[in-house]
């Protein structure tokens, strides 16, 4: 039967974790609440040059026009023109302060000389910055100041505009509704767009996780098909070949134990591919306890194999102990594909290096081989793999040439109850 190689689509990158997502919208939504920085977010390094700018302009003006409306000396006119453009150098950085600022500086400019012409209290430059710190300070401020600049500019602006202008004091208001209205449109765009990064983050996650349903599928009907022929095979052969021997019957039964114990984790690995929602069979992993029944497997395969196995199961951790069986079990696969007819020896003992706590130490040991398949060493990703697995849980490994000839694979961990797989 030949089989077609599965098609493979390229996976669209997924995000481990989408929670951080969810945590920025939170917070962008949070911010109406707390002193609102979301506008000058990565700028407070930088010098505000426009709002300088617009100060030293301001202060020109200012200066120049104090004369239309109030009569002071010439001697005063920077210090009250600078005192009214300074909330300007801070509304950035601490809008209700600057708001402060120009308050009190109303309330200076209030008993001062003014012309009888003046409309208000204040001059043009300092009623205009004024206005624009209550609406910065809608827009920046924590909500509680917000209320507090709302209320002080409404009493400011009805003790101390004549009668004709007291209806600013619904101005104030109108402000600061407006800033305030800002503020949640600007909130609400971002919100939305850490929204829009959520959903994109869960497309990615459903399109792995049916791109893994598929392989799952995919691979369980190719692998799982062809294993459970030699299944078949192996059952029905001592009753379709006449004449077996009882050594040949036993084979078969071997081969039909193998092939069943790989079905089985075949199947348990895919199950792990398999649709979310979707029940997955589990299976105890195995352990140390199992390791005298893969060994006694492998000798009734043929294999020329003795053991010493000098490490109970009970002082080995779980996860310690299948990464111990994973080794044995590629170490033993490698020595009869690579070097069959060669004798393996297996040692299992339990450790006690100088100052380090007690360890398991594993040797699998191939005796030279003069087969054609001692020469296909290498290439592959198993030894790559059992590495991985020691140092998951704080071991090393070590696997190459003896020096007869033959090959020897060396795991060695730590026996603590802190190495365990998948934490």
């Amino acid at each position: 039967m030949t089989t077609r190689p599965l098609p493979v689509r390229s996976l669209s990158p997924m995000p481990d974790n989408p929670r951080p997502a969810r945590q920025r919208m939170g917070r962008a939504l949070r911010q109406s609440g707390r002193g609102a920085r979301w506008l000058t977010r990565g700028t407070r390094a930088h010098p505000d040059v426009a709002a300088t700018l617009l100060a030293v302009l301001m202060f020109i003006i200012g200066w120049s026009t104090i004369s239309q409306s109030h009569a002071v000396t010439a001697s005063v006119m920077p210090l009250l023109a600078a005192m009214s453009v300074a909330p300007l150098l801070i509304m950035r950085r601490a809008p209700f302060v600057a708001w402060v600022v120009s308050a009190v500086g109303a309330l200076v400019w209030i008993p001062l000389p003014r012309l009888a012409d003046a409309p208000m209290p204040w001059p043009v430059v300092h009623f205009l910055i004024l206005l624009a710190a209550i609406l910065v300070a809608a827009m920046y401020a924590q909500l509680r100041l917000v209320a507090a600049v709302l209320a002080g500019s409404v009493l400011l602006f009805l003790a101390a505009m004549p009668d004709g202008m007291k209806p600013w004091a619904l101005g104030a208001a109108i402000i600061v509704a407006f800033g305030l209205l800002t503020r949640w449109l600007v909130l609400s765009r971002r919100a939305l767009a850490v929204q829009e990064e959520e959903t994109e983050v869960e497309r990615a996650r459903r399109a792995v996780v049916e791109e893994r349903s598929r392989i799952a599928r995919e691979l369980h009907d190719v692998v799982a098909h062809h294993m459970s022929m030699v299944v078949v095979q192996a059952q029905t052969a001592p009753y379709r070949v006449a004449d077996l021997t009882p050594e040949a019957k036993g084979e078969f039964v071997a081969i039909e134990e193998s092939a069943r114990a790989a079905l089985q984790e075949v199947r348990g690995v895919l199950g792990v591919l398999r649709e979310e929602g979707a029940p997955v069979q589990t299976a105890p992993q195995p352990t140390l306890a199992e390791l005298p029944a893969l060994l006694e497997s492998s000798r009734s395969a043929g294999m020329d194999l003795s053991w010493h196995l000098g490490l109970p199961h009970e002082d080995c951790p779980p996860g310690t102990g299948l990464v111990l069986h994973r080794v044995l079990q590629e170490s033993l696969a490698n020595a009869s594909r690579h070097s069959p007819g060669a004798s393996v020896r297996v040692d299992l003992v339990r450790v006690h290096p100088a100052d380090a706590p007690a360890g398991a130490l594993l040797t699998v040991a191939t005796s030279p081989s003069s087969s054609a398949g001692s020469r296909e060493r290498g290439g592959g990703n198993g030894i790559p793999g059992m590495r991985t697995r020691v140092e998951a849980v704080g071991g090393t490994l070590t696997a190459g040439p003896t020096a007869e000839g033959g090959f020897a694979v060396t795991a060695s961990v730590p026996l603590t109850d802190r190495p365990r797989l998948g934490e």
